[in-house]
């Protein structure tokens, strides 16, 4: 496999990189706090980096989310992508992609997703049934009138700024909802990283069957190894593309925080001598640079391999995991080899501290990660003995 990025994927990382270095600034940070840098999220959109994700795949988005954690940019673009952009693209119907592609791409709606699925959220009529569009469809789109969603989903990423959020019920099915709709209540949650996070509690809320009433449209076998045909099939499918998505934006803020040590610690003296020169100091960084290297190579894996339409969900966890046990000690190391300089909560490496634990748990965590891997390669090889 040759993870060489083509010339439209290098020409999207290098203009992605110029803005997030040009507008993402600590002071632009501080100012934005746990809100979203709304000129920063235009200037992308202009720009035309989420309508070109489709295009470039999801290596192509692990690239653009490798220079957004660099710089810990404070917009939804990680989120919009992927439960937004790619979950509609692949699995939504041909009326829904023509009616919310368009807004997705030029920044007029933001979309985010309650996932994994553990909230218990349920559908009135049951998981083969539609949800009534509500305000959130069109007349011509798919699904047939239901009761709606009800429950509480306690976080979701980015969730103050969405106008849309893919939730994934209790039987795994794929929804469309609006939150501004009736029986649909935001409420602010805080969390390690500034993701203006927040509460979804739904309460008889109108939604729309992502692939229409019938789910996922198409039935083609997808990289997760299930069929988009099926509501689990796209579910896993959404699953894995994020889980890919945020470990390369983890690669990204682990090389940013290590970036800054090395720069701390080449120009730091003591005793007369840059830090740099201690040999502690040199194999922390060394161990360091290792770990983002072996996240940073196993999200490539990943993306690469749904890119060419071959299986990927033991890659997607294998990134998952070291995304959230490399990461974890990457962004430690980062602020432990600033010093006292670390302690300060204003420095700009505390940032990639709180997005690199934020990372860490979530989608789940290391040890959740490592157990459905052993259960999804246990099961792979009891299918295989079957046949």
């Amino acid at each position: 496999m040759d993870f060489t990025p083509t010339e439209e994927q290098s020409a999207a990382q290098g203009l992605a990189a110029r803005i997030f270095g040009d507008l993402s600034t600590p002071e632009r940070l501080a100012a934005a706090g746990t809100g979203t840098d709304t000129e920063l999220w235009k200037e992308l959109c202009a720009a035309g980096l989420p309508a070109a994700v489709e295009d470039i795949g999801l290596l192509g988005l692990v690239l653009l989310l490798e220079e957004q954690g660099r710089t810990t940019a404070q917009v939804p673009f990680a989120a919009t992508c992927v439960y937004g952009v790619l979950a509609v693209a692949e699995h939504g119907t041909v009326e829904q992609r023509e009616r919310l592609l368009p807004d997705l791409y030029d920044g007029t709606a933001v979309a985010t997703g309650a996932f994994p699925a553990r909230s218990g959220v349920r559908s009135g009529s049951g998981s083969g049934g539609g949800v009534s569009g509500g305000s959130g469809g069109s007349e011509g789109s798919e699904g047939s009138a239901g009761a709606g969603l009800s429950g509480v989903v306690p976080y979701v990423p980015w969730l103050r700024d969405a106008t849309h959020v893919l939730v994934a019920d209790a039987d795994q099915c794929l929804w469309i909802v609006r939150t501004g709709d009736a029986g649909v209540t935001v409420l602010p949650v805080d969390t390690t990283a500034p993701w203006s996070a927040g509460r979804l509690v739904l309460d008889g809320a109108p939604g729309e069957r992502l692939g229409g009433a019938g789910g996922s449209d198409g039935g083609a076998r997808t990289g997760t190894g299930t069929r988009t045909g099926t509501s689990v099939g796209a579910y896993a499918s959404v699953l894995a593309a994020g889980r890919t998505a945020f470990a390369g934006l983890q690669a990204g803020v682990c090389a940013g925080s290590l970036a800054r040590a090395v720069e701390h610690t080449a120009t730091r003296e003591q005793f007369g001598r840059p830090l740099s020169t201690n040999q502690a100091v040199l194999l922390r960084a060394a161990d360091a640079h290792m770990d983002v290297e072996a996240i940073r190579v196993t999200t490539y894996e990943a993306a690469w391999r749904r890119d060419h339409q071959l299986t990927y969900a033991t890659q997607a966890l294998t990134a998952a995991w070291w995304a959230s046990e490399a990461g974890k000690r990457v962004v430690h190391a980062g602020q432990h080899l600033h010093g006292g300089t670390g302690a300060d909560l204003d420095h700009p490496v505390h940032r990639h501290f709180l997005w690199g634990r934020q990372l860490d748990a979530y989608l789940g965590c290391g040890s959740e990660v490592l157990q459905e891997l052993g259960l999804l390669l246990t099961g792979t090889a009891e299918e295989r003995e079957a046949s």
